[in-house]
């Protein structure tokens, strides 16, 4: 078996943690200053937050350079519509309102994090082959 669990760097840990548990309705699953993991309710790991800087991991050293660079968190949800809401009520910058991705045929918006990290949320789906 092999999973990924990414991790993206952030400016302030508790923040960002705080910000992603009211947008996706997950849980920190560690908290802390310098380092986070944000799980489903399932307890699966979506994903961990990093502090600029701390451990001197080559990728996380510059907290200069624009986060994300390459990067796209893309979250399938059964709750698109409550995530839409959670997302204005955060006062998110919205990149793209929901709309029907013509390439996926499913339903998606696209947010930007405090850090600047660009978010894609669709519905959720199994891909086909």
């Amino acid at each position: 078996m092999m999973k990924i669990d990414p991790i993206i760097a952030v400016q302030d840990v508790e923040a960002s943690s705080k910000w992603y548990q009211s947008l996706l309705g997950c849980k920190s699953a560690h908290g802390g200053k310098e380092f986070d993991m944000l799980v489903d309710e399932s307890g699966e790991v979506l994903f961990c937050l990093h502090k600029w800087g701390i451990d001197e991991h080559p990728a996380m050293v510059d907290s200069s350079i624009t986060p994300g660079n390459g990067l796209i968190l893309y979250f399938r949800t059964e709750a698109l519509d409550q995530k839409r809401k959670n997302a204005e009520i955060l006062g998110a910058k919205i990149e793209a309102e929901l709309h029907l991705n013509p390439n996926s045929h499913n339903r998606e918006f696209s947010l930007r994090d405090p850090d600047g990290y660009y978010i894609t949320l669709t519905e959720y789906h199994n891909y086909g082959g």
